[in-house]
């Protein structure tokens, strides 16, 4: 959703709404202490090479962690494990190690975590956290198959995978009871809470993503152990994977983003572990994913149940004013512009 569809608008509920939901979550935040802590615990990053990933591992490592990198390229792997290394709180005392696996690839995260309890001790990891994804913006009739086959293949199931091996450790039947939460992670992207023209190829995959962790975090309820499940939802992040994706992104989908907010992988980082320290089971990383989340809320978990009822019916309000103003945008550039497959097609002629 456009920035400026939000801030244009005479809405004075919006700002004031906005800084009672900052009050109340800032005074939580103050009395409900760290609700996931990572000194001496290990966790399990996918897509941690680069971007958000890679300013994750550093940040948690920051913090004590013990931290499994995992992502396709050796050479990669190699420089950001340095990078992590340095970060850390205590090297005398934290582990740190690589994998190289591809997450697109069927079955690959029983055999991955086999490697990591061998690292660690015979022991899972205490915290898994699905950052690896991709995307190659397009308009659907415009686009291959095989391009969202490969999203979902990467985005969804590399997550789903992951999702499941882990699971069936930290819930089987002789998996140990403790008081400590275990967390599984995943990272979705703002546009599972409201998607537009262009992301056709890559939205699916994280719509899928956010329906497969409402199952799941209802399921963990009925096990004795205890676990948590999140999905953080970034934004535009300033990392070389978005270097890559404006390469392909139409001219619709740009406009429309144009006044959204960027942020740098750490930034993202800092934000969403700041979420998840304060046990949130959607976590978004800025404003305008925190004004996109409460307008789905639906029936997923809430991080605060007066919070996030009273901003989902504010935004619900909001819509009235930003819909129209979307789609006005939207209408007017088929106009201005012609048929959208003829406009790509005389560009890469």
């Amino acid at each position: 959703m456009p920035a400026d569809a939000l801030l244009d608008r005479p809405i004075w509920i919006l700002p004031a709404g906005i800084t009672l939901a900052i009050g109340i979550v800032t005074i939580m935040g103050l009395f409900g202490g760290n609700q996931m802590p990572v000194e001496g615990k290990t966790v399990l990053i996918t897509g941690a090479s680069e971007g958000m990933g890679l300013a994750v591992a550093k940040l948690l490592a920051a913090k004590g962690a013990n931290v499994v990198l995992i992502s396709r390229g050796v050479e990669k792997l190699e420089v950001a494990l340095k990078a992590v290394q340095a970060a850390a709180k205590d090297k005398s005392k934290q582990r740190f190690h690589y994998i190289a696996a591809d997450v697109s690839a069927p079955s690959y995260a029983a055999p991955l975590l086999a490697e990591v309890r061998q690292w660690n001790d015979g022991k899972a990891p205490d915290i898994v956290w699905c950052i690896a994804g991709t995307s190659t913006p397009d308009l659907f009739v415009d686009m291959e198959m095989s391009s969202l086959r490969h999203q979902m293949d990467v985005n969804f199931y590399g997550t789903a995978e992951m999702s499941h091996a882990i699971l069936k450790e930290w819930l089987a039947v002789d998996a140990p009871v403790e008081k400590e939460a275990k967390h599984l992670i995943m990272t979705a992207s703002v546009l599972a809470l409201y998607t537009i023209p262009g992301y056709a190829p890559y939205s699916p995959s994280k719509w899928a993503m956010r329906g497969l962790a409402d199952t799941i975090s209802q399921e963990v309820l009925m096990y004795p152990q205890n676990v948590k499940v999140h999905v953080v939802f970034p934004g535009t992040i300033l990392s070389p994977g978005y270097a890559r994706e404006i390469l392909s992104t139409p001219e619709i989908t740009t406009i429309l983003e144009s006044s959204d907010p960027r942020q740098t992988p750490d930034e993202v980082a800092e934000a969403a572990v700041r979420g998840l320290e304060r046990g949130e089971y959607f976590v978004t990383v800025a404003w305008l994913g925190a004004l996109m989340k409460w307008g789905m809320l639906g029936g997923s978990f809430r991080n605060n149940w007066f919070v996030d009822t009273v901003m989902a019916w504010l935004v619900s309000l909001i819509w009235i004013f930003v819909q129209p103003d979307l789609h006005g945008k939207i209408r007017k550039y088929g106009k201005t512009h012609g048929h959208p497959s003829k406009l790509k097609q005389e560009r890469q002629a």
